[in-house]
């Protein structure tokens, strides 16, 4: 970290500095297109990052700072969206794809 971002957000342990670099580095920055907080500083990526700096000095946990960011944001504000029935296909496709791949390879007609 800089000296800038050390004045900026104070924390009372490393642990709760490793978890807020950690976060802002899971967390995809409102206004970018596909940077995390962690390289932004786009003004709503700063808001932001104060409000999870707070949140962490509240003792949030990081599902509960994840959540408020998913519910303020969208889905699509995290890098690893949760698994529900919205997502479902997302965490599935690459083993459908590799399976539907490998039955190709093993069942296609030799020339």
């Amino acid at each position: 970290m800089n000296a800038f971002t050390d004045n900026l957000y104070s924390f009372d342990s490393e642990i709760d500095e490793a978890r807020f670099n950690n976060l802002i580095k899971d967390i995809r920055c409102p206004k970018c297109t596909s940077g995390s907080l962690s390289s932004s500083n786009a003004p709503v990526s700063e808001d932001l990052k104060l409000k999870i700096a707070q949140m962490i000095y509240e003792n949030k946990t990081d599902q509960e700072i994840k959540k408020y960011v998913s519910s303020r944001f969208g889905p699509d504000s995290l890098y690893q969206p949760e698994f529900n029935n919205k997502t479902y296909i997302l965490w599935f496709s690459p083993f459908i794809f590799l399976f539907l791949t490998l039955i190709f390879f093993l069942f296609r007609k030799k020339a």
